[in-house]
């Protein structure tokens, strides 16, 4: 079926930029949307957020969350100041910059992101203010609103049966299926969504993110 000959499906995604496991969900999904019809909407969620007041991180991951709060922020504020719209874009340049070349979430990556997408460079000053964390805890709190507290980025969440919503921490694949692979797994999903009751599957993981 062409992607035109359906009405698309909403799906909401909530990613932090940081998140590698975040960054492959994502190009899985937009791998997905080339071949069906998906209405991909973008949300910002905060691992700084999600682990404020833990006191037993390594210091290596307390240093990217403290990292992170700029490129959320600078999301936050684009999103406010230009509509939902600019939000999987400039997600997207910023985890280019981020993970793809391993820039980390400094100001390069931010300005670079911003340039790309044509974007104010003055948001950047964005990183190190306050200005729109509500708007963005809010933005973190209805993601997990949706799936609880005992979980991570990314979320999902698309229709279930007769209306009803479901949503998932993940899925948390690596590296990012492409082709039939990322298309089963979507259907996958689906199927998944569709089950009333379904809450978890879940194994160790053995092998750390693949960008490709």
């Amino acid at each position: 079926m062409s992607t035109t000959d359906a009405t698309p499906t909403p799906v909401d995604l909530w990613v932090d930029p940081v998140c590698p496991w975040a960054w492959m969900t994502s190009r899985w999904l937009l791998e997905v949307a080339g071949h069906r019809a998906l209405d991909i909407r973008w949300h910002v969620m905060s691992l700084a957020v999600l682990n404020e007041g833990r006191q037993d991180l390594p210091e290596r991951y307390r240093r990217l969350l403290t990292e992170g709060w700029g490129p959320v922020r600078v999301m936050t504020a684009a999103r406010q100041k230009y509509g939902e719209e600019v939000t999987g874009p400039l997600y997207t340049a910023l985890g280019t910059r981020i993970h793809r070349q391993s820039l980390g979430p400094g100001r390069e990556a931010m300005a670079g992101a911003l340039q790309e997408t044509g974007l104010a460079p003055e948001l950047i000053d964005y990183a190190e203010q306050d200005t729109y964390d509500r708007e963005l805890r809010a933005s973190h709190q209805e993601g997990m609103d949706q799936v609880g507290q005992e979980v991570g980025t990314p979320v999902i969440a698309l229709p279930g049966p007769e209306g009803t919503g479901r949503a998932f921490f993940g899925p948390v694949v690596t590296p990012a299926p492409r082709g039939p692979d990322a298309l089963r797994l979507w259907d996958g999903l689906v199927l998944l969504a569709a089950t009333p009751g379904f809450y978890e599957l879940k194994r160790s993981r053995s092998q750390g993110p693949v960008i490709d």
